[in-house]
Formats: structure tokens, sequence, C-alpha cells
């Protein structure tokens, strides 16, 4: 079809009278004034929070360029990320492509309204008033052009709105049950949140699907013009009117109701979005490109001159933070990746971010439409008024310390909402006013006076090197290449002594130059931290810092991904300099070297990321490289990687008491790793031998399936007759 008469077009307000065409107006004033209204007193809440140092990253973050340690993780969060709705995508790629269709769907028929503004409003009544005649570029090539990208957008859009409703309704997806995993005794209900997502979700398709039918009565009222076979979608659905025998005339006047209903359900969608869930479309892009990757790795400290650690009142919260709670979507991923929220705890970070913002729009004044939660009496986040306590008053005192930090719900979330900042800064008041449990409260004051969770003399830190037999290096008193940071568990507990000098002894035959700090090792803090104590971080930080400085030595390695996460991401903050690895990257790098001569296992196994090694760090090849140097057949569990499901230590949780949980994540892990058909566990991470040797026990599954640590597969395949004479160093 040649594409080249002018006449080509179609008129925007097509036997529109002049009181009809002002009242259209007079309506897209007032739309638009509710929308800017509404936005500005979602940017009015933001402003009453802290500033943070986001917005001098956001031109570096927004170009997706590594902000921090590029390594620790990739950034999804750079323009780019969200216009391919990346985010959205990972780990539901159905879902994400239908709501890329849907995202992109919105934007191009936004982009054709206002380019019916610009050479209607502007071009034509500006040449209107300059040349005495009106001027417009929408007709020809351009028009029809137009037409089929305007159509076939819009058809994929509701193709896809179609899909999420039916995957909604009949889908039966546990992250859409919006069951509260913390119940109020007085009964909770949630209807209005059901309401507002079908609201949303229909409004978009009804208003497209409104679109296309006043096209199709447009055309076939014109008799189906050969150029708007350009416009297949408009075509096919007045064609099919009129093969329903719809006539000319009924469908000219049909159009002009059709129109009218399109228009205003259109301008009072637009009215809508600040006020409402739609509001996502607005705060998620900007939450995204605002993400920083370094969130929950290296936690901020205390506000500069705050009176009082922690949060307490709307005013401490970082404008970011009140952002986070307008951009969630009740996607429910984090709700179902959160190993509270799966043991039957009382956290779902889903219903922590909602009812903090319903606390936050009830004391600013700020109601989101048809996403309130209603209950009986204003208890929680109902009792928002300004004078409510956020940590043990909107938010219960057990659901805070339910969190294992493990970061599953930031890793799960699709638009940049950072949780365990948020849940730390509460926990960090609540540690101030001293409400925690009293197991929580000894391993506190063990760390306090003795430097481990323990309570045991810092003398006996090193016990677990007697049976060696070769003396470890004492890296204060002699130059070394490597200091080893041996961590708390790795040092005291009985069950893992042993684990250490196999360690030892391997590294020691293989020739590397290591030393440890002996006594002056203290707790890393990284637990700590989050549990919410600041000041005792920085007491043990500020002691291992200065046992680093009596020793000697070019890089660090550590057994715990615990201790590994906080020196790699938060000590450099506080002058550290020296690199810092896992053992698992020294055993990798070992074996590959030949420093490690090894006998085939021939092993079948399957094998636990730890959260704080693969989530916080992205260290997941080297074991996995490790394995296949040992010639050990890896079966991978469903949940890997980044994606690794949390044992339930970390956060300070391996001190408190998890007898109210229905299952331990411990426990579900295990089952989830005998359905696989094999019988060795392995682990790189002294806790997790603890937790999944103990979880084997009360399940049932010892000794059927063996708990075993890297460093055991290791030792038993290490060749040693094989080792060179002398077995020489590993170079840095």
């Amino acid at each position: 079809m040649l594409l080249v008469a002018a006449e080509r077009t179609r008129e925007v307000f097509e036997d529109t009278p002049l009181p009809a065409k002002g009242l259209f107006y007079a309506l897209t004033f007032a739309a638009t004034a509710l929308f800017f209204w509404g936005s500005w007193r979602r940017v009015a809440k933001y402003r009453r929070g802290r500033h943070t140092g986001r917005l001098a990253e956001l031109g570096t973050r927004a170009r997706g360029r590594p902000v921090g340690r590029p390594w620790t993780r990739p950034v999804h969060t750079s323009v780019g990320a969200v216009a391919a709705n990346s985010t959205v995508a990972k780990r539901d790629a159905a879902a994400g492509l239908a709501h890329f269709l849907v995202f992109w769907g919105f934007i191009t028929l936004f982009i054709g309204t206002v380019i019916l503004t610009i050479d209607e409003d502007i071009l034509g009544v500006g040449s209107q008033v300059a040349l005495g005649r009106k001027v417009s570029f929408f007709q020809g090539t351009f028009y029809v052009t137009y037409s089929l990208i305007l159509d076939v957008m819009g058809l994929l859009a509701i193709a896809a709105v179609v899909y999420l409703a039916a995957r909604r309704r009949f889908g039966h997806k546990p992250q859409l049950d919006y069951t509260r995993a913390e119940k109020p005794e007085e009964g909770y209900s949630r209807k209005e949140y059901k309401a507002g997502d079908w609201l949303f979700l229909g409004g978009l398709g009804v208003i497209m699907a409104t679109g296309f039918l006043h096209e199709g009565l447009r055309i076939q009222a014109h008799h189906f013009p050969a150029f708007e076979a350009w416009s297949p979608v408009g075509y096919a659905v007045g064609k099919a009117f009129s093969s329903a025998g719809l006539s000319a005339g009924a469908a000219h006047s049909a159009r002009i109701g059709v129109w009218w209903l399109h228009s205003l359900l259109a301008l009072a969608f637009v009215a809508y979005i600040p006020w409402s869930k739609a509001m996502h479309m607005l705060v998620d892009p900007a939450n995204l490109v605002a993400h920083s990757p370094t969130t929950a790795r290296r936690l901020p400290k205390p506000a500069p001159g705050a009176a009082y650690p922690g949060y307490r009142v709307l005013s401490d919260f970082t404008w970011k933070e009140l952002m986070d709670l307008d951009a969630c979507t009740k996607c429910g991923r984090c709700h179902v990746a959160c190993p509270a929220q799966v043991a039957g705890g009382p956290l779902s970070p889903r219903d922590l971010i909602l009812d903090l913002r319903q606390w936050a729009d009830a004391t600013t004044g700020t109601r989101t439409l048809l996403d309130w939660e209603q209950r009986p009496a204003p208890t929680g986040p109902l009792a928002g008024n300004g004078d409510t306590r956020v940590a043990g008053g909107v938010i219960r005192v057990d659901t805070l310390w339910a969190c294992t930090t493990c970061m599953a719900c930031v890793e799960a979330c699709p638009v940049g909402i950072e949780h365990v900042s948020t849940i730390v800064q509460l926990r960090r008041s609540l540690v101030d006013e001293g409400t925690m449990d009293a197991t929580l409260q000894d391993a506190l004051q063990n760390l306090a006076t003795q430097g481990n969770s323990f309570g045991k003399s810092s003398r006996m830190r090193a016990r677990w090197t007697k049976g060696l037999d070769f003396t470890v290096k004492d890296a204060r008193k002699e130059p070394v290449q490597y200091l080893w940071f041996v961590g708390d568990y790795a040092s005291f507990d009985e069950r893992l002594g042993g684990l250490s000098r196999t360690l030892a002894q391997i590294l020691n035959d293989a020739g590397v130059d290591f030393g440890i700090l002996y006594e002056d090792e203290r707790n890393s803090g990284n637990d700590v931290r989050r549990v919410g104590e600041e000041g005792l971080f920085e007491m043990l930080l500020e002691q291992n810092l200065a046992a680093f400085g009596k020793a000697q030595f070019a890089e660090i390695f550590t057994t715990d991904p615990h201790s590994f996460n906080t020196l790699t991401n938060e000590y450099p903050e506080f002058g550290l300099t020296q690199p810092v690895h896992h053992y698992t990257q020294l055993l990798a790098e070992l074996l590959e070297q030949g420093r490690i001569p090894v006998r085939p296992l021939r092993r079948r196994v399957t094998y636990h990321d730890p959260c704080y090694l693969a989530r916080y760090n992205r260290v997941t090849d080297a074991p996995r490289r490790i394995l296949a140097a040992l010639g050990c057949e890896l079966v991978e569990m469903p949940r890997n990687r980044d994606n690794t499901f949390c044992c339930g230590a970390g956060g300070g949780r391996i001190w408190m008491d998890d007898s109210n949980l229905a299952e331990r994540p411990s426990e579900n892990r295990i089952k989830e790793a005998v359905s696989l058909g094999i019988d060795t566990f392995v682990v790189a991470c002294p806790k997790d031998v603890t937790m999944y040797s103990d979880a084997a026990k009360t399940t049932g599954h010892d000794p059927g399936l063996a708990v075993v640590d890297v460093i055991q597969l290791v030792d038993e395949a290490f060749d040693r007759s094989r080792l060179p004479e002398p077995a020489g160093l590993v170079s840095s």
C-alpha cells in the first residue's frame, strides 16, 4: 500500500461541538491538577525524611556503572534495566514479559496522546494564530506509521493484562495471597488490597479496550478507508461490527458515546495514579535508580547528631526509605522468599513495608485509596498518629527479631526496596531500650566482655591449634602472606575445632604462608551490627583494627561468610585496606595451581550457598570449582546461588530462641536436599555445619545424609604423596 496522500489522517475532535470540546479541556485540566497535587503530596512526604547520599550517585547509577565495590553484585538499577523491566523478569520470566508489554504499551499510548496534543493544541492553534491556517504533521506516512505502532503496542498490552488477570485469578500464586504472617488478635481485613489490584488492572484493560472500540466504530463510520488498514486492530473491530449488522450511521452515533467513555476513563485514571496503587508507575523507576547495590552489605551509621540510635518517628527515616514504602506493589516475592515467613515466624517483609506505609500515610494524612488494611481496633499501623512507637508499636517486637538479615527480600524485590537496613534501624531502637531475648542479651554481654559470643576467655581462642604437628604463626610477631581471621565458631565450638585444624593442615601442606592473631582476634561484629548494637560493633571493629595494626600481612582470608561480609564491605570504611577472601576462594586457587594434588572422589553431592557468601557477596563459583576439581557430581538444589535459602542463623538469630517456629529454616533446607536423592550435603560456613547437622537429626535424616564442610572433602581427596618438595608458597 502506498503512503503518499496527505489526506490520510483523521480529525481529532470530529463532530465535537465547541461546548463539549471546552468541557473536555476543563476535565483534562482538573485531572492533571489532581495528578500533580497527589504527586506533590507524595514528594512532600519524602521530603520529611532525612537526607542521604543517594542523590550524588544518581548520575553514575542511572548509567549503570557499578557503585561501591563492583564485585558484590551486578547493578540492575540503571535506566536501561528499568526500561527493560529486567528486575521484574528475574525469577519469573512470564510475569516480567507481561509487565514489560503493559509498561511499554502504556508508555506508547501515552506518547501517542502527547503527539496528538502537540499537533492539535500547540502546532495547530499556533499556526492558526500566526498563519491564519492550521498546520499539521498528523497525516500521510506519519499518521499510518503512528496508527500501526499504537495498534500493535496496544494489542500486546491488552493481551498482557488478560494474562496477568488470569494469573491472579486462577494461578493460585502464594505470593499473591495477602494473608498476614503476623495476625492481630482482633482480626483484620485486606479486601481493599484486592479491590485496588483489580481496579488498577481492570481499569487499564478497559481503557485500552474502549480505545480500540472507538477506533473500530470510527473506521466503520467512514466506510473503511483503505489507509485505515494500517490500524489493524481498529480495522478488524470495525469489520466485526459491520458483520454483526451495525450500519455506518449507527457506528457514527455509537462512536461519540464511546469516545466520551474512553476519555473520561483515561482522565479519571490519570487523576487516580498518585492516590492509589498506580503510583508505583511513577515511584518504582525512581526507587530502582536510587537503590544502592551496597544496601545491607554495608549498613549505614546512626544519623549524625541523633539524640538516640535507630528509628522512632517518621523524620528518622531517610527519603529513600519513605519512598520504599510507596514503591511496594504487593507482588509478594519477598514474602515467599523470606525464611522467617516460610518457617511460620511473624515476619513478612511485604507486611512490614505495607504496615510502615499505612502508618506513614496516617501520620502525614496521605491515604492511599483502596490500599488500606482494616481492623476492628486502631492497633499497629492503624495507630499512626505521630506519637506511636514504630518498633514495638507499629511493628511488633517479635516481628523485628524474626529477621535473619539474609537479604532474600532485597534480592527478590523487583522495585529496589531495602528492607534489611530499615529493620536494623528499628532494631537499634529496641536495643537502646533493652527490648530483646534474654539469650541475645547474654550473647551481647559476652561479646562486650570477652570479644566472643561463647563467653570464653580470649586466651582460649587458639586452643583449636593444639594437636597440630606444626605451630601456626603468630601474625603479630612475624610477617605472613595471609592473615587467617578464624571467627568465633571455628575457634570456640568444640564440634568445629577439628575442621579448623584440618584446614590449617591443608594450608600448611600446600605451602601457604599464613598466621592468626591468637587472643587479639575479636568477633568481627557482622551479626552484632545487624542485631542493632552499633556501639558494640564499633568497639569490636576498633579492637580488630588495632590487632591488624600489630600484624604484618598482605591479605586476609576468613572461614566465616559473616566475617567475610563485614571485613569486605564495612571495615574498609574504617581503614582496612588489605584484600579479603573466603577460604573457598583460596582453596580453589590452590587446587587450580596444583598446590593441592587430589584423587577424584566421585561423590554425588549437593551444595548449600551461605547467604553472606552467595547473596551478599556473589561468591558462588569458587565452591563449585572446588567440587569439580575433586571429581564430585554436583546436584543443584532448586534454590541456589543468589537465590539460596537461609539456614536461619544470621542477623543474631543463632543467639535467639527458635522453638516458636513451625519448621526451622535449616530443616526446610535439609528436606529440599533429601528430595534430590543425594547423601552428602556440602557447606562452606562453620555456622552451617552446626545448623544443618542439627537439622539432619531433628528431621530424621541422620546418618543417611552426611553434612560435610568443603574442607573435609578437600582433605579426603588430598593426595599428599604427590606434593612437590619443597611445597613453596602460594603467590599473592
